[in-house]
């Protein structure tokens, strides 16, 4: 499976849940969904206050999957090809000179 294909799994999903019709109360506006990607980022720290290793691996993929649909439907309603933005993101990395510290 692959960017796209997650993708329209989660505008299904958006969809049967009608968070794109007019008065939800979860309207998937650039603004909202940032501020949920950042949320459900900062709860991946939790599985690590107070600890180095990861004790509970399958609530830390449940929180990484969370970030990564947020990700993929900020990038979808931003109509930004999320694929080719990695792709293009992988390639000026290359480039950069990266600190040895």
């Amino acid at each position: 499976m692959d960017i796209r294909e997650l993708t329209n799994r989660m505008n299904t999903f958006v969809s049967a849940k009608g968070w794109y019709e007019t008065g939800t109360k979860r309207p998937q506006t650039p603004r909202n969904l940032s501020i949920s990607l950042s949320l459900e980022a900062a709860e991946i720290l939790e599985h690590f206050q107070w600890r180095e290793e990861v004790v509970d691996k399958e609530g830390l993929a449940s929180e990484l999957a969370d970030v990564a649909l947020y990700l993929l439907q900020l990038a979808s309603v931003s109509e930004i090809d999320l694929e080719q933005a990695i792709l293009n993101k992988l390639k000026i990395n290359a480039t950069r000179e990266w600190d040895q510290a």
